[in-house]
């Protein structure tokens, strides 16, 4: 059943299509020009401007979805210029949905981005640990802010405890019903995400291991998202991607909602120094791991290639 080509694409198992994958994009409103993360080849720092002709870029190549970062000028300890209506999260929600009005546009929830030590949240006394509840007060009103700019999907992606239900409530008290929660219920504190803080400006020091999850923890990884799906996440997610395959896997058969995969920062950083090495087919191989992160059970696909996939899958 091996024997030609057509009889290999006849009994194939797993199908990576365009329609899967959700393109990352970074804003930097202190930059006017685009910006490439060394880190990252080939991934860029956007001014705003450029925002919806990216967008548009996207959505020209088949891409359905869009999860933007804003790298604020304006960090301080609560990344208050999240909560404003006029903010930079706000600001690129409306010019992403004026670019492509049907593309469904995803807001990263967090305060990593906008705060000036680089936690997920609302530092506690001691300026080491941050306060959860603290934090959930703020992803409250983050989350209102980013549906009154018109987002299709909020993801919180700081881990904190009761995160999905406070940001429901507040969602629906203010008639925002509509508006989805995409939960990074399976997050670790990986080693993965060093590019990332490159491209995000972060000067983040110390550890998140306080909020998120131990790299050798399966099972707890599997209870967090039980929680999130419990308290109204409508997609979870798992993140880093290769290294967690086994949590994906153990995931799905557990869960019907669907699943995102992210192949986060370093996943990519390593696949296209390889690649500029002359070490290995960049194409194949991100064409491979894609399809193993749905041949373990992902439905979404959160990947810095997003653009570039779709374009080698219409071949």
């Amino acid at each position: 059943m091996r024997r030609t080509p057509t009889l290999r694409k006849l009994m194939q198992e797993t199908r990576v299509t365009v329609d899967d994958l959700v393109y990352p994009i970074f804003v930097n409103d202190g930059i006017s020009q685009a910006t490439e993360v060394p880190s990252m080849p080939g991934v860029f720092n956007l001014p705003e401007f450029a925002l919806g002709a990216e967008v548009e870029r996207a959505w020209k190549a088949g891409i359905k979805a869009v999860i933007l970062f804003g790298v604020t000028s304006q960090k301080d300890p609560i990344g208050e210029d999240s909560l404003d209506d006029n903010g930079l999260m706000a600001r690129m929600i409306r010019t992403a949905k004026t670019a492509a009005p049907e593309m469904v546009v995803i807001s990263d929830n967090c305060f990593c981005e906008y705060t000036d030590h680089g936690h997920c949240g609302v530092l506690c006394a001691d300026g080491k640990n941050v306060d959860n509840d603290e934090t959930l007060q703020n992803l409250e009103a983050q989350a209102v802010v980013a549906a009154r700019a018109g987002v299709d999907v909020v993801a919180p992606s700081g881990m904190m405890d009761g995160m999905v239900e406070a940001m429901r409530e507040a969602l629906d008290s203010h008639g925002f019903e509509q508006v989805a929660i995409m939960a990074y219920s399976s997050k670790f504190a990986s080693a993965f995400y060093g590019p990332f803080r490159d491209a995000v400006d972060s000067h983040f020091k110390g550890t998140r291991s306080g909020y998120q999850l131990d790299p050798s923890n399966g099972r707890e990884a599997i209870a967090e998202s039980i929680q999130d799906e419990d308290e109204g996440a409508d997609i979870l997610m798992v993140k880093p991607g290769l290294p967690y395959l086994d949590v994906l896997a153990r995931l799905r058969d557990m869960c019907e909602r669907p699943i995102a995969v992210y192949q986060v920062s370093g996943e990519y950083a390593m696949i296209k120094h390889a690649a500029n090495a002359g070490a290995l087919d960049e194409r194949a191989l991100v064409l491979e791991t894609l399809t193993s992160f749905k041949r373990a059970g992902a439905d979404l696909i959160l990947t810095y290639y997003a653009v570039q996939a779709a374009e080698w899958l219409k071949d």
